[in-house]
């Protein structure tokens, strides 16, 4: 394959690019634009953040774990191509400095790409454009101070929409640094003022960026259940937020690899009188989009989600295809009743959520067969949601309970609870739910409940909580959930005596 894409304005080609060399990697090792860190090298600090455009608009991403292949046909600006091209500093940047908002400075280009991006979208809530950005030393006031202050500046020029749509046609080009054009793995190139790459990285063995076997990139899904079916021990990879870690962590090699970007069938929401349709591909910031107006409580938990660049890049069908035991949107899409379509070749199946997970790192999926779409039920006026995590940004959760219990006329009429963390799998609390349909909606219910909760989980303990706290935070949980339901006012972050 030939990668094309847009580095800083300038039109970037690459011949069979490694399917699992990151944009990181790229920019620091064959382009020497040194501006962009590695710090965790995982998608935790944001101290890689580059803002990629497509014709989906601008959008913030980790460059640590978004490997190049993922880059067809977009258009990257990292901090060296921020400025104007007569030098002028973006927005962002002077109020960075007259505010103070930089001391080591390692950070600092991680939260200029981010601020740039948000401002570009304007972008107002800071706190949570910034919440995948670390700083260790500054501290965020006047960071934040400096995102507020040009919240009212101009977008500038040659960051404007309308100029990366011309560019994307191939209509105009130069942002500001120039990476050089047309470049292949034969000459490694220069940086943007013309001297050689690092001493430490010698020109004369520059990284490889050849892989033995060039990564599939089907443009729909029909090609891609045609290629999945004669590859199927190929690694499907969306957003790469788990993936790039296998990569980044494990040193896994992959191949074949099958890039699904190109699957734009994939990336829509169809909304249908009493469900919304979801393609596998649909981003978690797409997805919480589209169900805030259905549920505050998925809204709130999809704006605790990672953070800004990982909600940009990871898929709700990665988020569920993984398995994980611990990921967000398993737990509530259980306790919605949600189904799964899963398709191979021309064949397709559908299946409630809740039976696609089987155990530990094994769901009922097919060899050859993926995720297509998810089906989520719109009746959310009963869903509550609650996640418990060391941070309450940027964190994996320990426990996530779901609760989507009906009452009518002072009576349970139906419940369907889902926890993660609690079980090898993301899993419903029977027993618990058994306890409540029928029973009076009151305290006593409650309290008799809580006791089926061991009937149900036998969590396990390790780095994030013992097994006797999962257990008991998650009875707490469902009194948490009857008081809301209640209209008791109640704050998780406020202690009164």
């Amino acid at each position: 394959m030939t990668l094309t894409f847009h580095l800083n304005g300038e039109k970037i080609q690459l011949a069979d690019p490694s399917a699992t060399t990151t944009l990181l990697e790229y920019l620091r090792e064959s382009c020497a634009l040194t501006g962009t860190k590695e710090g965790c090298n995982e998608g935790d600090c944001g101290a890689c953040t580059v803002m990629v455009h497509d014709d989906q608009g601008a959008r913030a991403v980790n460059a640590c774990i978004l490997f190049l292949p993922q880059l067809q046909g977009t258009s990257v600006t990292t901090v060296e191509g921020l400025a104007a091209p007569d030098g002028t500093l973006h927005p962002v940047q002077q109020a960075l400095i007259d505010h103070h908002g930089s001391q080591c400075g390692f950070c600092t280009p991680g939260f200029v790409m981010s601020m740039a991006t948000a401002h570009c979208n304007g972008a107002t809530d800071h706190k949570d454009q910034l919440a995948g950005n670390l700083c260790r030393c500054t501290g965020y006031a006047p960071i934040l101070r400096a995102a507020k202050a040009i919240e009212d500046a101009p977008v500038p020029p040659h960051l404007a929409p309308f100029t990366f749509s011309k560019i994307l046609r191939g209509e105009a080009e130069g942002l500001g640094a120039e990476p050089p054009s047309d470049q292949t793995v034969a000459e490694p190139p220069l940086n943007q003022t013309g001297a050689e790459p690092p001493l430490n990285k010698p020109a004369a063995e520059p990284p490889s960026l050849a892989t033995t076997t060039s990564p599939f990139q089907p443009q729909n899904s029909d090609a891609l259940a045609d290629l999945y079916r004669a590859h199927p021990k190929a690694t499907l990879i969306a957003g790469a937020t788990d993936v790039g870690l296998w990569v980044t962590k494990d040193l896994k090699q992959l191949d074949p690899v099958i890039f699904l970007a190109g699957c734009r069938d994939l990336a829509d929401i169809r909304d249908h009188a009493d469900h919304l349709n979801v393609g596998a591909m649909v981003t978690m910031n797409a997805l919480r989009t589209a169900l805030a107006p259905h549920s505050a409580a998925f809204d709130e938990l999809l704006r605790r989600f990672a953070s800004q660049q990982v909600r940009n890049a990871a898929t709700l069908g990665g988020n569920i295809a993984n398995g994980s035991p611990i990921g967000d949107s398993p737990p509530p899409l259980i306790a919605l009743g949600a189904r799964l379509i899963l398709r191979k070749g021309n064949t397709r199946r559908e299946i409630a959520l809740e039976d696609f997970f089987i155990e530990y790192g094994r769901q009922d999926r097919r060899e050859g067969e993926f995720l297509e779409r998810i089906l989520i039920p719109k009746a959310m006026e009963h869903l509550r949601i609650y996640k418990l995590s060391k941070r309450f940004d940027q964190d994996i959760s320990a426990v996530l309970g779901a609760f989507n219990i009906c009452v009518t006329d002072g009576f349970v009429t139906s419940a369907h609870i889902a926890f993660g963390g609690m079980a090898a799998t993301p899993k419903r609390a029977y027993q618990v739910e058994q306890s409540l349909i029928g029973a009076a909606w009151n305290r006593r219910t409650i309290a008799h409940a809580k006791d089926a909760f061991t009937l149900d989980f036998t969590p396990l303990s390790d780095m994030r909580a013992s097994s006797e706290y999962r257990l008991e935070t998650a009875k707490n949980m469902l009194e948490r959930a009857f008081y809301d339901a209640s209209q008791t006012v109640l704050s998780p972050t406020k202690v009164t005596p």
